[in-house]
């Protein structure tokens, strides 16, 4: 069985994006901010060529095929983060006890879950900036790992233990993810 020649992966760099890339480390920098990742492998090649970053491999198996793929969309996400940034919207529910939600410094804090008497706390990674308003949490920031992982982070804190959940559906929940 032969393998195909050469995969190619072109990306087109947005205006007032900057994207760089050396020792194994993508380096984007645009109007929300800056964002670096490690994206190394012996035969898969990135390099900036004039407003295109291209991902290429020769003679590429089944897992650089797929590694071109991936740092394809890492890449793209980095560009999409430092133009326009990613934003997830959270709604807070309850039904017995009023959740009170806050931020403080680099915390999400949830006071009176369920009528617990000790609030409940998760951390918010990166530059993630979150805000609470009414029953709504907006969370917003350039990088889509660290908002989406803070929005689970946040989500999960408030996973009930020892409760029936069909009665108990009190909580934060993800509402809206940004489109792909």
């Amino acid at each position: 069985m032969m393998r195909g020649g050469l995969l190619k992966d072109e990306i087109q760099i947005p205006d007032k994006v900057h994207v760089s890339f050396q020792d194994g480390v993508a380096k984007v920098k645009g109007p929300q901010g800056e964002l670096s990742k490690e994206l190394s492998h012996p035969r898969v090649r990135i390099e900036v060529k004039g407003k295109h970053v291209v991902v290429s491999c020769e003679l590429p198996r089944k897992r650089e095929k797929a590694l071109v793929g991936t740092y394809g969309a890492y890449i793209r996400n980095m560009l999409r983060g430092a133009t326009d940034g990613f934003e997830y919207k959270m709604k807070i529910v309850y039904a017995h006890f009023p959740i009170k939600a806050s931020v403080k410094g680099d915390t999400f804090v949830i006071e009176n879950f369920l009528g617990e008497k000790y609030p409940r706390k998760t951390r918010i990674l990166g530059a993630t900036k979150v805000s609470v308003k009414g029953d709504q949490v907006v969370l917003n920031g350039p990088n889509v790992e660290d908002v989406g992982q803070t929005a689970a982070n946040i989500e999960r804190a408030t996973k009930i233990k020892g409760f029936d959940p069909r009665v108990f559906q009190d909580g934060i929940y993800i509402t809206e993810k940004p489109g792909r």
